[in-house]
């Protein structure tokens, strides 16, 4: 079998809040595979999204060791992990964390551009056109809805061609319409670029789409199915 693409071994989570050390996720264990699509399920403050953190290197595991491609993010430090998620992962938050005083093109182009791709404007034109917003590559994110946004967060997110793509609720502020459209443009972004997917989400429908979904309750997992056993 293939080495997994990320790997978490007896992670956890506890942030220090005002009323004291709280303990998020507990002594996590799990292996993604290469290619594969992995749902996040379970109640509100289960631990999902701070679960996909964890993968993304946006949060420090306090305890056990969490690798991505092989490499130990735990051991790093910001900038590393900057380096690391920059070169090799796409994000997609529910909130689209759009640059308001750049353009959507100008959106895209921005990771590409830091990365030193020459093409960086061409490749994002192609990923706008890919979620059909090439014609509104010249709108700031004021001017498009909130569907339209979430586009251009997916096609930023696709732009740099990434191995690892983790979506937070990626449809939670759209309508039902916009969802469905979301929901088939993350599963396309990840078969035209060939990336493992991993995200979090509260739709049936969305999870129904994964390979395998991972439920978590009280920041421990409460159940691992591959889609065909659950069926």
């Amino acid at each position: 079998m293939t080495d997994p693409v990320l790997s978490l071994k007896d992670a956890s989570l506890s942030l220090n809040g005002n009323a004291g050390r709280v303990d998020i996720l507990h002594g996590i264990t799990l292996d993604v595979h290469p290619g594969e699509t992995l749902g996040l399920i379970g109640p509100s403050g289960s631990g999902k999204s701070s679960l996909l953190m964890l993968m993304g290197g946006l949060e420090q595991a306090t305890g056990g060791t969490v690798t991505a491609l092989g490499r130990d993010l735990t051991a790093m430090d910001e900038d590393a992990l900057a380096r690391f998620r920059r070169d090799n992962m796409g994000v997609v938050f529910q909130s689209f964390h759009l640059i308001p005083t750049m353009t959507a093109l100008e959106n895209v182009a921005t990771p590409l551009e830091l990365a030193g791709h020459r093409d960086a404007f061409d490749r994002a034109q192609a990923e706008l056109a890919a979620v059909g917003l090439a014609q509104r590559a010249g709108h700031y994110p004021s001017e498009l809805s909130g569907g339209e946004q979430q586009r251009v967060a997916l096609a930023r997110a696709a732009a740099p061609r990434p191995k690892i793509l983790l979506a937070d609720e990626p449809t939670g502020n759209l309508d039902e319409a916009n969802g469905r459209a979301i929901m088939d443009m993350l599963f396309d972004l990840r078969d035209r670029h060939g990336a493992t997917l991993v995200l979090v989400t509260h739709a049936p429908d969305l999870a129904a789409r994964c390979d395998r979904v991972v439920r978590l309750r009280d920041g421990r997992i409460d159940g691992d199915a591959a889609r065909d056993a659950a069926e």
